[in-house]
């Protein structure tokens, strides 16, 4: 199955190191995309001519659109082909990004940032699923473990190249520069991965019913969090939001039970072990977003420094991140996920706390580095394990699942946290540049990454007890949840 016979056991063959790299070139790219915006929006606006706050939804259309169909990209991956599917992303993401690079106004940039998320809907949940299903043997999670590095070298580089090219460049070269990547990854892809996908699912296609009401329910609800202290939290516009979210996403269950080829398989709720780990990766995601978006403010307003110099420093987070993801394959296969996710979390959170406290840039910057490497671990294996959870046939659908729950809850943990950072400030204008209420919210996400270390505790714990008395089942079987 994985598409490299006549190998050497335990290494990786040319064509290997290709698929890795066509994922990886995927993954990264959606990341940088996405993060290098944050430090674009002041030079855009006044290109513009209009303030920064009007621009909001660059960047929340983005996200809305590619949590709300994460889901229906990875399940269409499963049923009409990964490969496909992935190259129709990375194609219709390089397009957008051209048509992005020619806005005129803001609401022309608007619309383009809005499409390319529902393309990079198609990019972000099938790359891991390309992987794992390429690699069904014990290479599977170093190979994923090398593709979410490069995942998390994006996030952190991100700010990087938005700073550098917004300080020396033009905003508009940043969305350019998506187009190489988005050719290099579809080349790779053509060449050298084989076409998979869910054959006994693809008789009976795809849940539009599901796709519809799924869709439209996690964008009311995003919607509502996301303008809700713009609007007001007890306006009509918020709570009908909320109200239309929560029914779309009942009726989404209710179609869900009733259907003979559900868009999401219902019983991975029911399973504990991907529960808890998704929990538990969930929380580490929700850290890292806080940690670019706060210290992205923190080091340019709060300290002065400027976009570019800003960029430097968190490519201390991006080398501790990606290292971890890289080296979270090899860690392993020696001790189990579990363990290894709730030590980063516990790293993390620890390096959260002394990052508050850093007053020197270079010991910032270190430190910085060390709380990369916490959530680098919390990241890959998460990815990882809950890809073993599952069978051949639903990879990209429950890894579409999994990334839904790490973005979503993201960018719901991001719009909470200004509203906190507003209210710990008294001050919306001041809030970006009040150094210690930035400080005051990191200190909580560090308190939420120690939480999210005890979620993991119980089931290690369970899982060691279970371990000791049936220590002839076959690992596979146990991880996939056969008790």
């Amino acid at each position: 199955m994985s598409g490299s016979e006549g190998r050497t056991p335990g290494l990786f063959s040319r064509r290997d190191r290709a698929v890795i790299a066509a994922a990886s070139i995927s993954m990264l790219l959606v990341q940088m995309d996405w993060f290098a915006l944050n430090l674009m929006l002041p030079v855009i606006a006044r290109d513009f001519g209009t303030p920064t706050t009007d621009l909001q939804w660059l960047v929340s259309g983005y996200m809305l659109t590619l949590g709300a169909l994460m889901i229906v990209g990875g399940r269409a991956a499963d049923l009409y082909g990964r490969r496909r599917v992935i190259v129709c992303g990375l194609v219709g993401f390089a397009v957008v990004s051209v048509v992005c690079s020619l806005a005129q106004n803001t609401a022309w940039l608007t619309a383009g940032r809005v499409v390319q998320g529902m393309t990079a809907a198609l990019i972000f949940p099938v790359a891991v699923a390309v992987v794992t299903s390429h690699f069904r043997d014990d290479r599977q999670g170093r190979a994923v473990g090398t593709v979410l590095a490069f995942s998390a070298v994006g996030t952190a580089l991100g700010p990087f190249v938005g700073g550098a090219f917004a300080e020396h460049v033009s905003w508009r070269a940043v969305f350019l520069l998506n187009v190489p990547f988005c050719a290099a990854a579809v080349l790779l892809m053509l060449r050298c991965v084989k076409e998979t996908r869910d054959e006994e699912g693809s008789a009976r296609g795809m849940d539009l019913r599901g796709a519809v009401t799924l869709a439209g329910g996690l964008t009311a609800a995003l919607l509502a969090v996301d303008q809700g202290a713009h609007w007001g939290w007890g306006s009509a516009a918020t709570v009908g939001c909320f109200v239309a979210g929560a029914l779309l996403l009942c009726l989404f269950v209710f179609l869900e039970r009733r259907t003979a080829e559900p868009l999401i398989d219902l019983s991975l709720l029911r399973n504990r072990p991907f529960v808890t780990v998704t929990a538990a990766g969930t929380v580490s995601n929700v850290v890292y977003c806080l940690v670019a978006v706060l210290s992205a403010l923190y080091l340019q307003q709060a300290r002065g420094l400027s976009p570019f110099n800003s960029g430097l420093v968190f490519l201390a987070l991006s080398a501790g991140a990606g290292s971890a993801s890289f080296w979270s394959g090899h860690l392993a296969r020696r001790w189990r996920p579990e363990v290894l996710m709730a030590v980063g979390l516990v790293l993390s959170g620890a390096g959260l706390f002394a990052l508050t406290w850093a007053d020197p840039l270079a010991l910032y910057t270190a430190v910085f580095a060390v709380v990369g490497v916490g959530l680098g671990l919390g990241w890959a294996l998460t990815n990882a394990a809950t890809q073993s959870y599952v069978s051949a046939g639903r990879l990209a659908a429950a890894s579409g699942l999994v990334l839904t729950s790490l973005v979503l809850w993201g960018a719901v943990a991001v719009a909470v946290a200004a509203t906190v950072l507003e209210a710990l400030s008294g001050s919306v204008a001041g809030a970006a540049s009040d150094g210690s209420a930035i400080e005051g919210v990191l200190r909580a996400a560090a308190v939420l990454a120690v939480a999210g270390a005890g979620l993991l505790v119980p089931l290690i714990r369970s899982d060691t007890a279970y371990d000791h008395q049936n220590s002839g089942l076959d690992k596979g079987d146990r991880v996939r949840g056969v008790r």
